[in-house]
């Protein structure tokens, strides 16, 4: 769940918050970030990504298209009766010396919505020969706040390869939780038709996926998908799988992941103990803990490696410090980049 101000509302007229942190963090980083083991390390100088010479973002959703997908909102909260394929052709931020972007506080902008006449398999031929970055949305999100999401994640993680967001379908109300987590898990099917078409291309790159909160649980349910139909095959065609702030029962994690071989090797959990977002899932759950917002230390025991984020959210929901945290992006990069088949 991402929590939005009522700034961010209408993405025409609002400054975006995350962009605002952006600035902040990236001025202040070295000293509120001092403190964190695990994320304080100086990375490479990173490359513009492939996002600032082409900004397009290739889209899989299962979302119903409103009015044919040709004005906004372009795909609403409804399942659809076939996933579409689309790019969104996206607005970057002005980055000249007088613009707000070069403050920190300049947005990404969805433009229009291309309609790509393919299915599934003919995935590879849209993505091209490199590595492909798939951003997995989690509760509460509109197709427009999750393209735009994944624009801010390829950027600023300076991504050199195509981007594509999954988007299922969401309400994006806060009392809607049990019909988002039940679309989510609607959607592992065509998810792992995604991922197929893509690790069984043989000119294709690896594929990296970054999943969000309730996306771990689509995620993970289509790599188990994808493991069972491939097995040891696979695992040189994904390269890092990223879970920030998973929105999953430990007990659930734990037996997913022992389903999926070698691929549990890539996982990278980014936790916080203070995210307050999956507190409240906690409790809707029963009690549980989500693996989250779960102790490193019990995270680490399943075998996966574990980045704790907790010492990076100075705000009320610490929920998306994936995209707010320069430092935590850092991470997500370095993930990518250790990556080996």
């Amino acid at each position: 769940m991402i929590v939005r101000s009522p700034l961010q509302r209408d993405s025409r007229h609002a400054v975006s918050r995350r962009a605002v942190l952006g600035g902040l963090l990236s001025a202040g980083s070295a000293v509120a970030l001092g403190g964190c083991a695990g994320l304080g390390a100086t990375g490479a100088r990173y490359d513009a990504s492939s996002l600032s010479a082409d900004p397009t973002v290739l889209v899989a959703t299962t979302r119903k298209p409103v009015s044919g997908g040709r004005a906004k909102p372009w795909f609403g909260p409804e399942r659809a009766s076939s996933m579409t394929l689309a790019r969104a052709k996206l607005v970057a931020p002005d980055e000249s010396r007088l613009s707000l972007a070069s403050v920190g506080i300049g947005d990404w902008r969805l433009d229009r919505i291309e309609p790509v006449p393919a299915d599934a398999g003919d995935l590879a031929a849209q993505t091209g020969e490199g590595d492909v970055l798939i951003y997995v949305h989690g509760f509460k999100q509109t197709f427009e706040t999750a393209v735009l999401d994944a624009a801010h994640l390829s950027d600023g993680i300076r991504f050199r390869g195509r981007t594509l967001v999954f988007s299922w379908p969401s309400k994006a109300g806060l009392f809607d939780y049990a019909y988002d987590r039940d679309s989510a898990m609607w959607s592992r099917d065509d998810f792992e038709r995604v991922l197929s078409a893509l690790v069984s291309a043989p000119s294709a790159g690896r594929v990296h996926i970054v999943a969000h909160s309730m996306g771990t649980m689509l995620t993970l349910e289509s790599l188990r998908q994808l493991y069972a139909k491939y097995g040891d095959t696979v695992t040189g065609k994904i390269g890092a799988v990223v879970f920030a702030a998973p929105d999953i029962d430990m007990d659930v994690f734990s037996s997913a992941i022992q389903r999926i071989g070698p691929l549990a090797g890539k996982i990278t959990v980014i936790a916080s103990t203070n995210d307050r977002a999956l507190a409240l899932s906690g409790q809707l759950a029963g009690g549980m803990t989500r693996v989250g917002a779960a102790e490193k230390a019990a995270i680490a025991r399943l075998g996966v490696r574990v980045v704790d984020a907790s010492a990076e959210g100075w705000g009320i929901i610490n929920h998306d410090l994936f995209l707010s945290n320069a430092e935590v992006q850092k991470v997500i990069r370095r993930s990518i980049d250790g990556t080996t088949a």
